[in-house]
């Protein structure tokens, strides 16, 4: 039997079923079905973050669109109020991938709060001459902002200028922890700042995500000059003197904004930089362990961005999301607000999901490592329906090539959104992002082939 026909008799399938089962989903599997899969009982009044629990007096019903392909896969599919429409390998680990990021963005919202802003301080040791605009003296950036970009750094000229300095005498300091446009190394950070700084060497690319960032903010009086501060000394990376005097603070965007940019554009260097200031992968392991009462065998953190050996379950993955949805409400917040919008939103989303009738429809965070556990994918999030059902679903794909993995992907959520009515697009109103992060994927994670290729 053919492809196209396969599919059209396990979709006539699955509709005859429908009238019968009343829309009770469960396990298929090829060859990996788990000791646990047994039929959900459906709770009458569940809580928002709760996980639903299982039920073993019924048998097992097939659902046609979890069809079987290379490799291994786990699924959990839930309606809002704990309804399990698919359940595949639920409670075995996985390699999440980048859809870890998530874990990473729910401790940082639920540490920080949305609107926290990560603090950049510039100090000087020395004396301004009013006259000729020349601080005599060193100038000290101390932070670990993880989205400072290019146009920040034009920023902190426009501040100097605002403050009558145009030329310093001594040398540029950056502190150990400062980064710019994702780098790692803070001599590398402090180089591109130090020519960032003077109009006369500053490259195009910085010039332009200036401009961009103050169209964005609807900011033309900042335009109508041009930033600029010119060292006379070199570059040194060392902390602040002792009697260095605090010139300004320069603020990030909010936290909110910047999950925003990190998830629609998996950028795994902000990831982990926000990881950090959370303590790394075991305190926010034990972080989820703690609050969402997951089993410490339910969850591995290697790292906070996807890269490298995670595992975790998709029952846990949904546990995690879920208290995600249930932050963002209790900051009258949506995962649109934090997450991308499949078919509308730049990165990683912007070419799944994009007919006429699905763009809009999706709000997931992707996950792809190529060669780790040969081959790893994920796709977590939540679709919406023309019958009002809004469906959660946790997708993870292991041991096999990652295009045919997304493909799967797709078509497992395709065929869920049919059986209720087809695609609806969530509300919406796009953003501008104040960063754009395409082609930022970490050097480190080239070398190891692991980090989330664009979707060609």
């Amino acid at each position: 039997m053919g492809k196209s026909k396969r599919v059209a008799w396990l979709r006539r399938v699955l509709l005859a079923g429908l009238s019968v089962a009343l829309m009770s989903f469960a396990l298929v599997a090829r060859g990996q079905q788990s000791s646990s899969n047994q039929q959900p009982a459906i709770p009458s009044k569940p809580s928002e973050g709760a996980t639903p629990q299982t039920s073993s007096s019924s048998g097992i019903a097939k659902a046609s669109y979890l069809t079987p392909i290379q490799g291994v896969q786990g699924v959990l599919a839930e309606t809002l109020d704990g309804r399990v429409l698919a359940t595949q390998a639920a409670d075995e680990t996985f390699n999440p991938a980048s859809s870890i990021k998530l874990a990473t963005a729910l401790a940082a919202l639920q540490t920080f709060g949305p609107d926290y802003r990560y603090m950049s301080t510039v100090w000087t040791s020395g004396e301004l001459d009013q006259s000729t605009g020349t601080l005599n003296g060193d100038l000290i950036l101390s932070g670990r902002d993880p989205s400072f970009h290019y146009e920040h750094a034009v920023m902190l000229a426009r501040e100097l200028n605002l403050l009558g300095i145009r030329t310093i005498n001594g040398n540029l300091i950056v502190a150990p922890t400062f980064t710019l446009n994702f780098d790692w190394s803070a001599r590398r950070s402090g180089l591109q700042l130090y020519d960032v700084l003077d109009s006369s060497r500053r490259p195009a690319t910085a010039t332009k995500a200036w401009i961009d960032e103050r169209n964005g903010a609807g900011d033309a009086a900042s335009l109508r000059v041009t930033p600029s501060v010119t060292i006379k000394g070199s570059l040194q990376v060392g902390p602040a003197p002792t009697r260095a005097s605090l010139l300004f603070t320069h603020r990030s965007s909010r936290l909110v904004d910047i999950l925003k940019v990190l998830l629609c554009y998996s950028n795994n260097f902000m990831a982990e930089r926000i990881g950090d200031t959370l303590g790394g992968p075991q305190a926010v392991r034990r972080l989820l362990i703690g609050r969402l009462k997951l089993k410490p065998e339910e969850i591995r953190l290697a790292s906070l961005s996807g890269l490298g050996v995670n595992r975790v379950t998709p029952r846990a993955m949904m546990t995690i999301f879920r208290a995600l949805r249930l932050e963002l409400a209790r900051n009258k917040l949506s995962p649109s607000d934090i997450m991308p919008v499949a078919g509308i939103d730049p990165g990683t989303l912007e070419d799944r999901y994009t007919s006429p009738e699905q763009r809009g429809s999706v709000i997931a965070k992707t996950g792809t490592l190529i060669s780790t556990d040969r081959g790893a994918s994920s796709l977590v999030g939540q679709m919406q329906t023309k019958s009002g059902t809004i469906v959660l679903f946790v997708i993870f794909n292991q041991r096999g090539g990652v295009l045919r993995f997304r493909a799967n992907q797709d078509e497992i959520v395709t065929s869920i959104q049919s059986t209720l009515g087809g695609p609806a697009p969530f509300s919406y109103h796009p953003v501008a992002l104040a960063m754009r992060l395409v082609d930022t994927e970490n050097e480190a994670a080239k070398v190891k082939i692991e980090y989330e290729p664009k979707d060609n």
